[in-house]
């Protein structure tokens, strides 16, 4: 089996090959419905998914504007847990060895499980990278050594408001990559000002040598082109859950997953159109 950080790293290496940034969608585990979660994941991988960000459902989801949080409301009102979105990354592998996978979500379920617990189950399920919102990355050594010794690559965000010793200490422990947001506030929140992120990276790459995605405010083709010219990859989560949540909300009660999963995949098909289309133009230019 390839090794986790190797997935991550094989995927933006084929994006670069490719010239263009890697596209990494974000979806709430078990939304629609826990049965949905793995069958989406192969659906955004056909629609040109790089990575996939598995968001792990939690109570009290501080970073996350409203969509996201209906949508992990909906799925831990159906049951989905830490334990299930593992199963459910489990069940992934069965059939798909390339695509790297990482989980996003908060350190309450982590610590209920234990460091080293969850770190074990994350390695045997076959995850490749743990982003947990409210670790710090100056108080995370050890779990970072504990993902890092199973070949998990600990992930985190910058934010416009880091510091240069924040960003510092991020570049001292991150692998796999970085996730800079690029709006001050929750996800799916405010305007993109993309001369304001093409700054910020510059003064990110400064400090950290791993590749790095934006996200919070890329909403379409536009976005996400405007984006890919200064970033490593382009990072969706809100967008792409609220197109899900309509495609919903128009069907009948025993198609939902279906018109969920078949959105998904059409409105991420769209972006990574626009980003091999962008990727040509720079290639050409």
């Amino acid at each position: 089996m390839t090794s986790r950080q190797d997935r991550i790293a094989a995927a933006f290496s084929r994006a670069r090959g490719d010239k263009r940034a890697a596209l990494i969608p974000y979806v709430a585990a078990g939304d629609p419905s826990p049965a949905s979660c793995v069958p989406l994941m192969h659906a955004l991988v056909r629609a040109g998914a790089d990575v996939i960000e598995l968001g792990v459902p939690f109570s009290d989801p501080m970073a996350d504007g409203p969509v996201i949080q209906r949508a992990t409301e909906r799925a831990i009102a159906q049951g989905m847990s830490l334990h299930g979105v593992l199963d459910s990354v489990r069940q992934f592998r069965a059939d798909d060895d390339r695509t790297p996978v990482v989980l996003m979500g908060y350190a309450n379920p982590i610590e209920r499980m234990g460091q080293a617990g969850f770190a074990d189950a994350a390695h045997a399920a076959g995850v490749d990278g743990v982003l947990v919102v409210d670790y710090p990355p100056e108080e995370v050594q050890a779990f970072a050594d504990l993902l890092g010794a199973r070949g998990i690559a600990p992930i985190f965000l910058l934010a416009p408001t880091s510091t240069d010793a924040r960003i510092q200490a991020v570049g001292k422990v991150a692998r796999g990559y970085v996730y800079y947001v690029s709006l001050r506030g929750v996800t799916g929140a405010g305007h993109l000002d993309t001369e304001d992120v093409a700054r910020r990276v510059a003064d990110i790459r400064r400090h950290v040598h791993i590749p790095i995605g934006v996200g919070f405010g890329i909403r379409d083709a536009d976005s996400a082109q405007r984006v890919a010219k200064v970033a490593d990859a382009v990072v969706i989560g809100s967008k792409l859950i609220e197109t899900m949540e309509q495609a919903v909300a128009g069907a009948a009660a025993d198609r939902r997953d279906e018109a969920a999963i078949t959105a998904a995949r059409d409105w991420l098909g769209g972006i990574r159109s626009a980003l091999d289309q962008a990727g040509r133009g720079a290639a050409a230019a």
